[in-house]
């Protein structure tokens, strides 16, 4: 454990990669992901009747970092904790038969002062690589803590 700007928490785990799961990725489940957000772009969905050549939408890898359990790293601040927001930069088209591997790691921890005083943010970097070990994306979620207003 560290201190970092009046930050406690286990920085051994900043830049290390942590495995988080194996997904193949199915046409099924790439148009069905399509259509439950309302894509259009036969380049998602295909033609009228669903056939031709897809890829993946590109917020497809939001469904696998949802629920991801990442190591604890110990902060020793705040009462509260939320999601703070969430990047992804799409590196290479992710197509049916695809299989992605995924590991996370934590980029950053730093401290900001808001309307509502300290807080304190967590930054995670998760890494996704198809069969051929090839970046597919690269997610960014940001996650805060805070103490609650008296």
């Amino acid at each position: 454990m560290t201190t970092d700007e009046g930050i406690v928490y286990d920085r051994s785990l900043l830049g290390v990669e942590t495995h988080i799961g194996t997904f193949k990725l199915t046409r099924e489940m790439l148009l069905g992901f399509a259509k439950s957000t309302g894509e259009t772009n036969p380049r998602y969905v295909g033609d009228n009747n669903g056939d031709g050549d897809i890829a993946a939408p590109p917020t497809i890898c939001n469904v696998f970092v949802s629920g991801v359990s990442r190591p604890d790293i110990k902060l020793e601040f705040g009462e509260i904790s939320f999601f703070a927001g969430q990047s992804i930069e799409c590196k290479a088209e992710i197509r049916p038969g695809d299989v992605l591997s995924a590991s996370t790691k934590l980029d950053n921890v730093y401290a900001k002062t808001g309307r509502s005083g300290k807080m304190v943010f967590a930054v995670w970097e998760t890494k996704f690589r198809n069969q051929d070990d090839a970046t597919v994306a690269l997610v960014t979620e940001s996650f805060v803590r805070r103490n609650k207003n008296r």
